[in-house]
């Protein structure tokens, strides 16, 4: 019997796994360890090494089997995925990241769901979270669903990068990861196909991940909800908002403005408090405009 350290990544010519690391030797073979245990194997591994310089690059040398992309300097995770997606040649994208793992049936399960629902081109699933070595229940602001979910992705990420299955068709309708973005380059793609279609949701943890690392992006950069505002205004700068998704779009945008203000004013930020101040009033004003107007009866 072949054991899953040696099964070859063979299988159903339907899913390129992508796979991004930077500087995570320790945790990058749990990972490819994961796919190598799925009951339906993918068509192909690629891992896409950002900037390693822990000895990553020469260790995935000796993993035949998979297909490397190197980034002698990091470009950050964005560039990374979009290198992993324009290498892929399956129907289908799984991402997961070099810090997470999958349950052994997430391709079986997540395929099945697609066969019985065509037509959806995300699909994506529950989640165990462990952090410090121990399970912990995710908030309710987390919780998962499918359908039109793109209200429940304005305040923040409810869609997993390592749970997610992406038919690869679906990036020449909606662009691929911002580059512009160090951080929430997820929020911000979700943002753009949420608007546009429903997503499928199996109702079960496909995926394990595991949290409290010193070098998270959460812990790298103050002020996340600067990323998340970027994203908000590009949403609508898109021609594909409808009036109520406009109204909450401009909803959030000035929430998480007035959240980060404050946030600059504490830390004595006043170019960006000021700077800020004028976005707020500008969305402020587009979204009284939008508010319906009580006409005195004559």
């Amino acid at each position: 019997m072949v054991s899953p350290r040696n099964r070859k990544f063979t299988g159903m010519p339907e899913v390129s796994v992508v796979i991004t690391t930077h500087n995570r030797i320790d945790l990058l073979p749990r990972a490819l360890e994961s796919v190598r245990r799925q009951t339906v194997q993918p068509l192909e591994v690629i891992v896409v090494a950002d900037g390693c310089n822990d000895g990553t690059a020469e260790w995935l040398t000796g993993e035949a089997d998979i297909k490397t992309i190197i980034h002698p300097n990091a470009k950050g995770i964005s560039a990374a995925r979009n290198a992993g997606i324009a290498s892929a040649r399956g129907e289908w994208l799984a991402f997961l990241d070099d810090d997470d793992a999958w349950l052994p049936d997430k391709l079986e399960r997540q395929l099945a769901a697609i066969r019985q629902s065509p037509g959806y081109r995300l699909c994506h699933s529950d989640e165990i979270w462990i952090r410090h070595g121990k399970r912990v229940n995710a908030m309710n602001k987390h919780r998962k669903q499918g359908g039109w979910i793109y209200p429940d992705c304005l305040p923040l990420c409810v869609i997993s990068p390592s749970a997610v299955m992406i038919q690869r068709h679906l990036f020449d309708d909606v662009g691929v990861f911002e580059t512009s973005l160090p951080a929430c380059e997820d929020y911000d793609l979700w943002l753009r196909i949420c608007a546009r279609e429903p997503v499928l949701y199996v109702d079960q943890p496909l995926i394990t991940k595991y949290g409290g690392h010193p070098d998270q992006l959460s812990r790298k950069y103050w002020g996340m909800d600067r990323f998340r505002i970027q994203s908000l205004e590009n949403m609508l700068s898109l021609d594909v908002l409808s009036d109520e998704y406009r109204k909450l779009t401009l909803e959030m945008l000035t929430k998480k403005i007035r959240i980060y203000i404050q946030g600059a004013r504490k830390r004595g930020r006043h170019r960006v408090v000021d700077d800020y101040q004028q976005r707020l009033h500008q969305y402020e004003t587009q979204l009284d405009q939008l508010k319906p107007r009580n006409i005195a009866a004559c």
